[in-house]
């Protein structure tokens, strides 16, 4: 019966690209175990005789990552030791998610060079995972640049150790040199519009986000600015044409930070991991070459490690005029992360929407998560918050997930704050007076939906809400709920942020 449950309740979790070769059939460690001797060692067992893989151990990871690559994509590889080792099905992701953008008619397609696509991968690193899949899925051309001698050296055998596609993919080489751009210098746009799209069907969450005009506000921050080796201004040569670029940023701002998770451990040196200021500098140096090389690529991506960096990202393409912004949420299972894309180039088409429905999903990350506490202390808080107001919930621990139904009345317990907080949090401010429950449109019938919690990074949680039924009416009510409950959850479990005159 539970084996059961658990296949049912996994389609309504976003979790991979329905193209991606994962989707319908995850990898089977024993069979691949069993086809692969060196992978043997590294498969190992629970006490119900289910195949795992340590995680932990990047000689694990280095060689399930190969296996994979031979196995379903007939494509030699591998890395020397501390370099990062990437993950196939999250990788493959990313490439299937700008396969949809240039299939899109939201922008006109690339006549002059026919059905040849061009790509250009910011930061290859030595697994050269991007140029290798999207070569070998699709047929698509690459250049990988790097900077470091072993990432190039590394990105090159694994380039040429696959002959069937060695011809379609560049290595180049960046030398460490910074310039000086100035957006200001540039020509920006005056006005932005967007597609807005949301596919209910699709299991990775997509959309495009209307960029209204408005003043953009940086915060304090941003006096950290990238500092490194040139990613695109210096890199492609002069009447260079792409379709597209990715990248997989540097998240952190320190190897400190970069090993805090302890789950996981893919490698990676500091080239790769690091940057000061982080990913939102290195992004925002993306940005600020797009802005100059504009319609040299159709499309500029990257992906997108902190959900609050995404909403600043965001803000900062509205400042420099971009046309066309749309985003994608990848849930690969307890890890989040987010794609961001962004053109110059004049759509096609301009949809402009007016009516916005209610949104049937929505989510907060919690950032600065004090060390004591872990994904599983805010899932059972989010269950003892709801159950003290009478609520029925079913806490799946191993799916980290809560569902939640609750009546009329105490959806106004809720709101009313009727429901005490859990375990220490009765010192959190309540919502604001003036959505009393009185004024609200309750739904007539019960209200059903799904709490879930995502490690993100080390110290930040995602947590998504929900709604189990679409089609009920439940104007404003799902959206206070999940706003007290953020509320309380940043009380107990967050550190509080120190403010700078």
């Amino acid at each position: 019966m539970p084996s059961k449950k658990n296949k049912r309740k996994r389609p309504e979790r976003p979790t991979i690209h329905p193209k991606n070769k994962y989707s319908d059939n995850p990898p089977d460690f024993s069979l691949l175990a069993s086809l692969y001797p060196s992978l043997k060692p590294f498969v190992l067992y629970s006490r119900d005789a289910r195949p795992r893989i340590d995680w932990t151990d990047f000689n694990s990871t280095r060689e399930l990552t190969r296996v994979l690559l031979l196995h379903d994509h007939g494509l030699n590889w591998w890395i020397p030791d501390g370099q990062l080792c990437p993950t196939v099905p999250n990788r493959s992701n990313y490439i299937h998610w700008v396969e949809d953008l240039l299939s899109s008619d939201i922008i006109p397609k690339n006549s002059n060079n026919g059905d040849i696509v061009r790509g250009f991968d910011i930061g290859t690193g030595a697994n050269c995972i991007y140029p290798l899949l999207g070569a070998s899925l699709l047929g698509w051309n690459f250049v990988g640049s790097d900077v470091t001698d072993v990432a190039l050296e590394w990105a090159e055998k694994n380039v040429k150790g696959n002959q069937h596609i060695s011809e379609l993919i560049e290595i180049r080489k960046v030398t460490d040199c910074q310039g000086a751009i100035s957006i200001e210098d540039s020509n920006c746009g005056e006005s932005v519009n967007c597609e807005n799209k949301m596919d209910g069907n699709v299991t990775v969450v997509e959309e495009a986000e209307l960029l209204p005009s408005s003043s953009f506000d940086p915060p304090l921050d941003m006096n950290k600015k990238y500092s490194g080796p040139p990613l695109l201004l210096g890199v492609v040569k002069d009447g260079e044409k792409f379709d597209f670029c990715m990248c997989n940023p540097p998240f952190f701002e320190t190897m400190e930070e970069a090993g805090l998770n302890p789950k996981t451990s893919c490698g990676g040196t500091p080239e790769e991991m690091v940057c000061p200021g982080g990913e939102k500098a290195f992004i925002t140096r993306i940005i600020e070459d797009s802005v100059v090389l504009k319609e040299s690529f159709r499309w500029f991506t990257s992906m997108v490690g902190r959900k609050v960096n995404l909403k600043f990202l965001t803000s900062k393409l509205r400042e420099v005029g971009v046309t066309i912004v749309k985003t994608t949420e990848f849930v690969q299972g307890q890890t989040c992360r987010w794609g961001l894309a962004w053109s110059f180039v004049p759509p096609v088409r301009k949809i402009i929407s007016l009516l916005v429905p209610e949104k049937s999903s929505l989510s907060f990350t919690l950032e600065g998560l004090q060390r004591q506490f872990s994904a599983f202390h805010v899932l059972q808080s989010i269950e003892s918050f709801f159950c003290t107001g009478g609520a029925y919930c079913k806490l799946n621990a191993s799916s980290f997930v809560v569902d939640i139904t609750a009546s009329n009345d105490q959806c106004k317990a809720f709101l009313r704050d009727e429901a005490k907080p859990p375990n220490g949090a009765a010192t959190c401010n309540t919502l604001e007076a003036s959505h009393s429950s009185s004024h609200l449109h309750l739904p007539s019938n019960n209200l059903s939906f799904r709490v879930s919690v995502f490690q993100q990074i080390p110290g930040t949680l995602l947590v998504k809400a929900s709604l189990q039924h679409r089609d009920g009416p439940v104007p404003g009510v799902f959206s206070l709920i999940i706003q007290q409950l953020e509320k309380i959850l940043r009380c107990k479990f967050c550190r509080e942020k120190t403010t700078r005159n």
